[in-house]
């Protein structure tokens, strides 16, 4: 399962596997039992375990000790799941809650550290929520502390979907005022580490040159990189490249296509 949550180019579940490996015998998924003594890292393998085996009641037990414990890998595991509605009721107040405990306890945490992938994804979510709102909750929209979010994750973590995000905002002007120099240079940092939508925001902006100077050529060779790895998945990045492909001379387009198919080849990593 990979996240759902701030966009394209999230990590995915091999990531949690390899933290979730486990050979210890008081742990064995076949007792279907935790251990109560178990530490949080022994509890969090044990129910990662469970959900790749389906078993999402046994899952949700030791995933919550662990977070209960401070987990932060399990917390984040744990507000996925309530975010999704994966395996439990979907609970988006709860799912902020263990967001919110990880940003609390871990926004210092090393950047290279291998928990820290999940640590800035949860202020991406954090993000995300301040920026839409919890309906029915204290959490209404606010943009001003979205904007601080997915500054942190962008800045301090490197997190490229927190750097589209903040791209978006400048762009749109939400958070502050509008500010596409700050926008294209967020939407390159992220585009540079492989994020489609940032591709597809750059590429806009170099088209059409909004905030940077204008080279149609490089902007409808990275639309078409997006559109062609986002497929049918997003809509509106196949818009804006059929956009701007409609008005390009014929030069531009032929240009940027060979751009765009030696862009493939040379980055089969983001190909899939």
């Amino acid at each position: 399962m990979c996240n759902a949550l701030g966009g394209a180019a999230l990590f995915c579940i091999s990531v949690l596997a390899g933290l979730g490996s486990w050979s210890g015998q008081a742990l064995a998924l076949d007792a279907r039992t935790l251990d109560r003594n178990a530490s949080p890292g022994e509890a969090f393998r044990f129910g990662f375990n469970a959900y790749k085996q389906g078993d999402k009641s046994t899952a949700v037990e030791a995933l919550t000790y662990a977070a209960d414990k401070g987990h932060a890998v399990a917390q984040w595991k744990l507000g996925r799941m309530y975010a999704e509605g994966d395996g439990l009721t979907k609970d988006d107040m709860k799912a902020f809650e263990l967001f919110s405990e990880i940003a609390d306890a871990h926004a210092d945490d090393n950047p290279d550290a291998p928990s820290a992938r999940f640590v800035s994804n949860a202020f991406v979510a954090l993000g995300s929520y301040y920026r839409d709102g919890i309906p029915n909750s204290s959490i209404q929209p606010d943009f001003s502390r979205a904007r601080q979010m997915f500054s942190y994750a962008a800045s301090y973590f490197g997190d490229s979907d927190a750097q589209l995000n903040l791209a978006r905002m400048y762009y749109d002007g939400e958070g502050g005022d509008r500010d596409p120099r700050q926008a294209a240079r967020w939407a390159k940092l992220s585009a540079d580490k492989g994020n489609v939508g940032a591709q597809a925001l750059l590429g806009h902006m170099l088209f059409e040159g909004d905030g940077v100077k204008r080279q149609p050529v490089v902007g409808l060779m990275f639309l078409t990189i997006a559109r062609d790895r986002s497929g049918t998945t997003d809509p509106w990045i196949m818009k804006l490249q059929e956009q701007a492909f409609s008005v390009a001379t014929e030069t531009e387009r032929r240009t940027a296509l060979a751009m765009a198919e030696d862009w493939m080849g040379k980055n089969p990593q983001f190909v899939q």
